[in-house]
């Protein structure tokens, strides 16, 4: 049983889709967590006027009834509200009548740092908005609501995940960045407990739970580093110092007393939490836009200004959480399948209780 995540949606269309397949009959879901979740993704120091007015809430399509899956493909909805003031300019057919509203005008100034110039280069494209539309990290909204499903389902299993911002003095460099009309980033933690030895496996990298979850990080926008435990700090220690000692109770329960894996090892969840970070660069749409190049006239120019976000790590932790649940969910449905959810915890319930572990 595999756990899937289908994405469509560009920033100022009509609305954000995501279609989340492999999910157990009879797992709850609360709309009110839910948005929750999209809510903490939109605030955060450093973001812009946009994120208010948004006010992000979660639609569901089809796959539930009654607060209940079915088993079947699961389809959330969030809808881009500021999509009314670009209807003209985002529109799916030919629009009709004449231009107005905001994205009338093609970008041609593609800016550093972001997917615009790439994108052009990759698709042929001679407006840059076709490509920076999909590449924002305005998905995430939705991405993040399928997170919360996630987070749904492991919570049936004794899993917890948690993102959080571990930059120091995040707020006085975004004051200083603000000041000078710049843009900061940041690096941001996950930890998950409660996971069982097991998930993931060394038979294929494909299955690799670290290089799974390393993926999942480095799939969000602006995201440029991702790490697993003490990460890259272990390549400075001795072997003596860097791996995590098995010990044993009295009664032949395993445990640790350091978990500088980050809970995986060769590419298994080992009973430690899991940690994972992710290092985001500074947001590439400034105020005091870089050096470009008009691709229309080939003649330099300023790139696109076209929000003021200062900083969005708060909301990466958000994003990160999502991304590293819903990778945890899926390596759990693979390991303990069941049609229903019933199925699945007894699955769960049985593997772990011949495990002599004793997991945090």
């Amino acid at each position: 049983m595999s756990l899937r995540l289908t994405t469509a949606g560009e920033s100022h269309g009509p609305a954000l889709v995501a279609i989340v397949t492999g999910l157990p009959a009879g797992l709850v879901l609360d709309r009110a967590t839910i948005d929750a979740d999209l809510a903490r993704r939109q605030q955060g120091y450093g973001r812009s006027p946009r994120q208010k007015l948004e006010q992000d809430t979660v639609e569901v399509l089809a796959g539930l009834r009654r607060g209940r899956t079915l088993g079947t493909p699961l389809a959330l909805v969030v809808r881009n509200r500021d999509h009314a003031n670009w209807e003209w300019g985002m529109s799916p057919w030919p629009p009709e009548g004449e231009p107005s509203g905001k994205g009338t005008k093609p970008v041609t100034l593609p800016r550093p740092g972001h997917a615009d110039l790439a994108g052009a280069e990759k698709f042929g494209l001679a407006d840059a908005r076709d490509a920076l539309e999909r590449a924002s990290a305005r998905q995430t909204a939705v991405a993040v609501a399928a997170g919360a499903v996630a987070k749904a389902l492991l919570a049936e299993i004794g899993i917890d995940v948690l993102g959080r911002v571990v930059t120091e003095a995040l707020e006085q460099r975004i004051d200083e960045a603000r000041a000078e009309r710049d843009t900061v980033g940041g690096v941001v933690e996950v930890r998950a407990h409660g996971i069982p030895p097991g998930l993931g496996s060394y038979a294929t990298k494909e299955e690799r739970l670290d290089a799974r979850l390393a993926a999942a990080l480095m799939g969000i926008q602006a995201v440029k580093g991702a790490e697993i435990g003490a990460g890259f700090e272990l390549a400075e220690r001795r072997g003596s110092d860097a791996h995590d000692e098995i010990l044993a109770d009295a009664d032949g329960t395993l445990y640790r007393e350091t978990n500088h894996a980050g809970g995986i090892e060769g590419g298994v969840s080992n009973g430690e939490p899991v940690v994972v970070r992710a290092a985001m660069k500074p947001l590439p749409t400034l105020m005091r836009p870089l050096r470009s190049v008009d691709l229309e006239t080939g003649k330099a120019g300023e790139a696109l200004v076209e929000r003021s976000d200062v900083a969005a790590v708060e909301a990466l932790a958000v994003v990160a959480e999502a991304a590293v649940a819903f990778e945890l969910a899926r390596a759990a449905r693979e390991k303990f399948g069941g049609d229903s959810l019933d199925d699945f915890v007894a699955a769960h319930r049985a593997y772990v209780e011949r495990i002599p572990w004793r997991m945090r």
